[in-house]
């Protein structure tokens, strides 16, 4: 019997060797669970590659490079397909990450649901 997606999977281990700068910024913060939450990349989520996923969580982050410009109905199809798989997908600019990836970081946890700042329960007032 023969491995499923095999092209696939050989696509996602050369993306894995050669990331992008915004990547290896993203991969940084997040890596070995810094931000409370376990991402691997370029993750197969057949028939596609995620950039950065969370299967736990069920959220995938996508760095959306300026090779992306015109390929918008082409995202919201693979996002249509991801989300019918029950994943989240969030999307970033290179630009995002490369100049606020404090914030970046932050609104993927604020998006998880773990953001440390974001009480777990409404307030009550007196």
């Amino acid at each position: 019997m023969t491995k499923r997606h095999t092209i696939t999977r050989a696509r996602a281990k050369t993306l894995r060797q050669t990331m992008t700068e915004p990547e290896r910024r993203l991969r940084a913060k997040l890596r070995a669970g810094r931000a409370g939450i376990k991402f691997q990349r370029q993750v197969v989520i057949a028939p596609y590659i995620a950039d950065f996923a969370a299967r736990c969580e069920r959220l995938i982050v996508e760095i959306d490079s300026d090779s992306h410009a015109g390929q918008e109905c082409y995202d919201t199809a693979r996002t249509a397909v991801l989300h019918a798989q029950g994943y989240r997908v969030l999307r970033f600019t290179n630009a995002d990450i490369m100049e606020n990836v404090d914030g970046v970081i932050r609104a993927i946890l604020v998006a998880s649901g773990h953001d440390p700042d974001t009480p777990l329960s409404p307030t009550l007032s007196p």
